[in-house]
């Protein structure tokens, strides 16, 4: 054995060892150094590739398996070529290259074509007319064409096969609004998931495509325990790219639902920067998006129509959010014209449910209450058809919103005690004080003074707590608490106020909110200008004089 011999095989045993202990980064070197030293066999190519995959190396993952797709063909294994091509095919799908797909699957129906015998691969190009049968709304042929890439699996014994078809199969009778049976189907999947049964390619897609159902029905519960799995899983193969960042923005959405606002953000960033290197621009545009959505919460609106629009640039359609977030700033004809104009050409229902809640809030501020209620009654449809916790919250959120704009306060006090109960249920404490707020004015309403402040106070607690700074001052104007916007502070400058009361320094303000020392200098500066008082101290004691603390 010569000395270039000797060097592959060295690097060959520690490509293999690293990849059977899931370094990929490890055995993504090992294999290209052994690759540079002699050609690779065809097992020992498809682990680079697989590598070059989880370590977020897309262009690389891409030429290899091609490669090694041309090694199969030239050894006449037509079985696994046409099995790299599904793959090559698969990928290019998901970076939106529909053209060069469709070439792909081409090429691997034609290798199938020539062999007599039946196999595997067969099962696998039946899952791409899965995709397109529900994205055609087809979902009987859909499903059937998912039972069989099932059937296949199971006649090959091909775990990753069966797993994948079935959770499809799940997903299919979600859509029928079948939940029972469609979650059943999705659990049974998971098994072999949790179970380390499957490739980590198929491990990874899997897990994300359902925790992606969970969400589409707003099956909360479910995709906290699912995210919160992926994140073990995650967490085990700490050189793992292309997963982790769309674990990050799962967990921020979950996060930002929950509460933990701050987790969110730091979450969703580092789910911006792993997702950008490993070229998900689909999962990508979903974190800015979420970021977005917490620095609305927050008041930082600037922060969040920045990241609304690089979710946009990344092919997302950043509604209902950047609607809503027209709505916080009073652009009441623009919040309502971007919300009529995406839910006009939105005919996917579990699209729509998405945009509905916000639909009814805009609509109620445009005081189109006709339309708000024909929103309303279509979230409660939605709402029986899946009857998930949260979706079961926001049509009562929404209901109790429409019957106290009707000036049925009576009936909205109903309506909203579900709706808090339900927002308390599944642990969502800020959509859980926004219906506090509704119950305080229907009892105000109603003449009940004592209820309508306890619910308020209780509302606005919540509210500080979180940092939710916009609807803190709502909530100051509705106690008659003497509010920011009379003082001449803006949102940023309230919510850095707060952060002087607790005794914390610029430098840690700064940190809290990710802004530059010299940006908080002159945000404390402003502050003393507009109360007029010379130190930090007064600053404070002005803050509990006016209840902000």
């Amino acid at each position: 054995m010569g000395r270039s011999d000797r060097q592959q095989f060295n690097y060959l045993m520690l490509g293999r060892e690293a990849y059977e202990e899931r370094a990929w980064e490890d055995a993504y070197r090992f294999f290209s150094r052994a690759g540079e030293a002699a050609p690779l066999a065809m097992d020992d190519l498809e682990r680079l590739a697989m590598s070059a995959y989880l370590t977020g190396r897309d262009e690389e993952y891409l030429r290899v398996l091609e490669q090694t797709h041309h090694a199969y063909l030239d050894a006449g294994e037509c079985h696994r070529a046409a099995r790299c091509a599904f793959w090559l095919g698969l990928r290019l799908v998901f970076r939106g290259e529909m053209a060069p797909a469709a070439g792909w699957f081409g090429r691997a129906h034609r290798l199938l074509e020539r062999e007599p015998q039946d196999c595997a691969e067969q099962g696998y190009l039946m899952l791409p007319n899965v995709e397109q049968h529900l994205a055609a709304g087809n979902l009987e042929a859909a499903y059937a064409a998912a039972r069989g890439a099932v059937e296949i699996g199971e006649h090959f014994a091909d775990a990753d096969l069966v797993a994948c078809a079935r959770h499809l199969q799940g997903r299919v009778l979600l859509r029928q609004r079948r939940t029972t049976e469609g979650f059943a189907l999705l659990d049974e999947a998971m098994v072999s998931v949790t179970a380390g049964e499957l490739s980590p390619l198929l491990t990874g897609l899997i897990y994300c495509s359902v925790i992606e159902a969970c969400q589409q029905v707003h099956a909360l519960g479910r995709a906290r325990e699912w995210t919160s799995a992926l994140g073990r899983w995650c967490a085990e193969q700490p050189q793992l790219i292309s997963f982790s960042g769309t674990c990050l923005m799962h967990r921020a959405e979950i996060k930002r639902l929950s509460g933990a606002w701050q987790d969110a953000i730091d979450e969703a960033q580092q789910a911006v920067e792993r997702l950008t290197q490993s070229n998900n621009r689909k999962d990508a545009a979903g974190a800015w998006y979420q970021l977005a959505e917490t620095h609305r919460l927050r008041g930082d609106f600037d922060a969040a129509e920045q990241a609304y629009r690089s979710a946009s640039q990344y092919g997302f359609e950043p509604q209902p959010g950047l609607a809503l977030l027209r709505l916080a700033n009073r652009h009441i004809d623009a919040a309502a014209a971007a919300i009529r104009r995406v839910m006009g050409a939105t005919t996917d229902h579990l699209r729509r449910m998405r945009l509905l809640p916000a639909h009814v809030e805009i609509m109620l501020a445009a005081d189109d209450i006709e339309e708000a209620r024909r929103a309303c009654r279509e979230l409660e449809d939605a709402a029986k058809g899946y009857g998930t916790e949260l979706l079961r919250a926001l049509a009562a959120h929404a209901r109790g919103a429409v019957e106290l704009a009707e000036g049925k306060a009576q009936a909205a006090v109903i309506w909203l005690r579900q709706a808090i109960e339900g927002w308390q249920q599944v642990d969502a404490p800020y959509e859980a004080a926004r219906a506090r707020v509704m119950m305080g004015l229907a009892c105000r309403a109603l003449g009940d003074k004592d209820g309508a402040a306890l619910e308020l106070q209780a509302a606005r607690t919540v509210f500080q707590q979180l940092g939710a700074t916009p609807d803190v001052s709502r909530v100051d104007t509705l106690l008659g608490i003497r509010s920011d916007e009379a003082c001449g502070l803006s949102a940023r400058e309230l919510q850095v106020l707060r952060l002087i009361a607790t005794g914390k320094t610029n430098k840690e303000i700064a940190n809290e909110l990710q802004l530059s020392g010299k940006t908080v200098d002159r945000h404390v500066s402003n502050i003393f200008s507009k109360l007029d008082v010379p130190t930090r101290a007064a600053a404070t004691a002005w803050a509990y004089e006016h209840r902000l603390i």
